[in-house]
């Protein structure tokens, strides 16, 4: 999250004021990052709402495979440099422009109310970005947000081309949270058509449905990616370069885990705080890099001894790519 005004990036030209004040706040059990709205955003057309029941009317032009442009570098780092010191947590800042970093960005949205709030989301076709329906549905007020916006690869508040920022113009979300609490917890996912193919410039990752099985049979293998409201911290030794603040950085963090499936919801273990809602769990296939869960929520143990990381199977992107 900033704590700035941010009046010369592209989305202060869409949504003026969006996140011009920032208070820490969060939607239920979910963890996408709510800010304040303080001045009134300029006309722009809301997007156009899609029901999961209705998916015919939204298409994935894709099968699933990752693309890398050609023109595009790629790198096993989510670091080009050295200037980053890791300490005892794990999570690193993703400061690379190179594939498949530059597939992952950062969701900014207004709600109804006037609430600003931010996620993530990836690139998995050269206009479709995946996330959680809380990231464009409020799951409190069920209220469909008034505008999205999608800023790829921020990096330190900077993206490579302030206008490669995309608007929503469909978004196809699996729930409106008006259903019970497992039901709302495995539809948590939402695919949002861009006015951009941005794609084409920054690759997208492919995506697998792998059993549950297979996924908890491969501890420590996973990668998640998310734009994160705690993180980085300038202050740390290493970090003072990243002066955007909290939120402006997505961290990476390898070797986390799937531990369980209860009623088709995943349980991990990837450091996730607000703002990291549809940030994705990546696994590494054959050499290539393939979202295999979606991160959506964090909820407090019965027994009060912390919080459980919950994830979204992706196992609806083969039925729609196949055209439902």
């Amino acid at each position: 999250m900033a704590t700035k005004p941010f009046y010369n990036q592209p989305c202060a030209r869409i949504f003026a004021g969006l996140l011009a004040a920032v208070t820490m706040a969060s939607w239920a059990s979910v963890n996408a990052q709510v800010n304040r709205v303080d001045t009134k955003s300029p006309t722009a057309a809301p997007p156009k709402f899609i029901k999961a029941t209705d998916a015919g009317q939204f298409k994935i032009q894709g099968t699933g495979k990752p693309f890398q442009p050609s023109g595009l570098a790629r790198s096993e780092k989510p670091i080009d440099d050295t200037r980053a010191i890791i300490g005892p947590d794990d999570r690193i800042p993703m400061i690379s422009r190179k594939y498949p970093w530059s597939t992952i960005g950062r969701i900014v949205g207004e709600s109804t109310d006037g609430n600003a709030y931010t996620c993530t989301g990836t690139l998995i076709a050269e206009n479709i970005v995946l996330t959680n329906s809380h990231c464009v549905i409020n799951p409190e007020t069920h209220q469909l947000s008034k505008r999205v916006a999608f800023m790829p690869n921020v990096i330190n508040r900077e993206l490579q081309d302030d206008n490669d920022t995309a608007l929503a113009e469909k978004i196809l979300y699996g729930t409106d949270f008006t259903n019970d609490a497992v039901t709302n917890q495995t539809n948590d996912w939402a695919l949002i058509q861009l006015n951009k193919p941005i794609g084409q410039k920054y690759g997208y990752l492919g995506w697998k449905s792998l059993p549950s099985s297979t996924l908890i049979k491969n501890q420590k293998k996973f990668i998640f990616v998310g734009y994160s409201g705690d993180f980085p911290n300038p202050k740390k030794r290493g970090y003072d370069f990243l002066s955007a603040g909290p939120g402006w950085t997505a961290s990476v963090q390898h070797g986390c885990s799937i531990l369980r499936d209860e009623q088709n919801i995943l349980f991990h273990d990837c450091d996730t705080t607000g703002g990291s809602s549809g940030g994705p769990i990546i696994a590494v296939i054959n050499g290539q890099p393939y979202i295999v869960a979606l991160n959506n929520a964090e909820i407090k143990r019965r027994d009060g001894t912390g919080v459980v990381n919950l994830g979204v199977k992706i196992d609806v992107l083969d039925r729609l790519s196949r055209g439902n």
